[in-house]
């Protein structure tokens, strides 16, 4: 068979498959993307049936898929609110830092994997996913509650730190010297700044450069824009994502509200082709010989999480039943634990293993974090029992 009509035919199987994951994962209330990554460990090397000929594509797509995953979640905030929430949520998000980095860390340092596959470990255990995080508390009805804005506020935190992880990570996996790592986080944090200035004081210039009222027009300038910001930013050895980050701060008003209806089909496309290629690239035989780490894990780092959001929550005044809601909430890893991992993966620094390490582990978490914060409430009540008025203590006569 040719070549491309054999392309054609994989990559429409490939998209027909993720949509109807996608809606087996909607009718059971659970995050689309564990099924997105077993879906790519069937279909890739090692798997039921190998598909060769979509590999090609699925690796660039998948890296769109990344550009458009930051660039989303930078629309998210604006340079202000980065600003407030950094000055209100440092003290929890080096809690959360330390608690949750050194678990992988450790691990990776076990398995003999060296200090560069310890940093990828940490950074995968560290970070929890926005959108799942975004979507559970949505789904239940809770942006109401107290609690909310301290886990949005640690959210925000391990965005930033990203912003200045990921260059880091990036100069480590392509082996660059001491010297020319210290440039390259130079560098980045120089970007990050200037861009923070640019949004705070002239983010509207951004804004009315890409804005247009002919909707493909539209499209067309932020999605260049988002391309062309990436590229350059990886060529600064920043990486690509980061760029992407921060066009999406830099974004304000209406236009990035505009930005995120029209790029969400896209970011939800291209997201799911980049977790296919990533379970694509993952050998389901180096599942199993780490399944155990992978469990030991998500075990300690659910813990680290519930202990990061209780104690934040508990210094905003919130009550028992809402820091427990807060941890809880905090659980669930997703699309930048996969992000490290693949950069890692890709770059040929780190062994196989440690991609199937990551693997197994977010399908744990993707899975667990979003029926842990369904059902801790339930659980924290049934265990401190009911919480009425306490009776007036009789009066005893003399």
């Amino acid at each position: 068979m040719d070549r491309l009509a054999l392309t054609l035919i994989e990559l429409g199987a490939v998209v027909f498959a993720l949509g109807l994951l996608a809606r087996l994962a909607g009718r059971i209330g659970m995050s689309p993307i564990p099924l997105y990554l077993v879906g790519g460990l069937v279909f890739g090397a090692g798997g039921v049936v190998e598909l060769s000929g979509v590999r090609d594509f699925a690796h660039l797509a998948g890296e769109i898929g990344v550009i458009l995953l930051l660039l989303m979640l930078g629309l998210e905030y604006t340079a202000q609110e980065l600003v407030t929430g950094m000055q209100r949520s440092w003290q929890a998000g080096c809690v959360d830092l330390v608690l949750n980095f050194l678990p992988g860390a450790a691990v990776a340092l076990v398995l003999g994997w060296g200090a560069v596959g310890a940093l990828v470990m940490g950074g995968v255990t560290y970070i929890s996913s926005s959108g799942i995080v975004a979507k559970v508390v949505t789904d239940l009805g809770r942006l109401g509650n107290r609690e909310t804005p301290t886990i949005l506020a640690i959210l925000v935190f391990e965005d930033l730190a990203m912003a200045v992880y990921l260059p880091i990570l990036t100069a480590v996996l392509a082996g660059v010297s001491f010297l020319g790592g210290l440039q390259t986080v130079a560098i980045s944090l120089a970007v990050v700044s200037v861009v923070l200035l640019v949004a705070l004081r002239h983010g509207h210039h951004v804004s009315k450069a890409v804005h247009s009222e002919n909707s493909e027009v539209f499209l067309l300038n932020v999605m260049g824009l988002a391309l062309l910001v990436a590229g350059l930013a990886s060529a600064m050895q920043v990486s690509a994502a980061v760029g992407a980050f921060m066009l999406g701060i830099a974004i304000s008003g209406t236009t990035a509200y505009n930005a995120s209806q029209v790029l969400a089909p896209l970011r939800d496309l291209f997201a799911a082709i980049f977790f296919v290629a990533f379970g694509l690239n993952t050998d389901p035989a180096t599942i199993p010989p780490v399944l155990g780490w992978a469990l030991a894990l998500a075990v300690v780092t659910a813990l680290t999480k519930v202990v990061t959001g209780w104690w934040a929550a508990g210094r905003a005044g919130v009550g028992v039943p809402g820091r427990a809601r807060a941890g809880a909430a905090l659980i669930a890893r997703g699309e930048f634990s996969i992000v490290i991992a693949g950069l890692a993966v890709t770059s040929g620094a780190v062994t196989g293993e440690l991609a199937a390490l990551a693997t197994a582990y977010v399908l744990l978490m993707a899975i667990l974090g979003p029926f842990a914060a369904r059902f801790v409430e339930p659980l924290v009540r049934a265990v401190r029992g009911p919480r009425g008025p306490r009776p007036t203590p009789a009066r005893v006569p003399f």
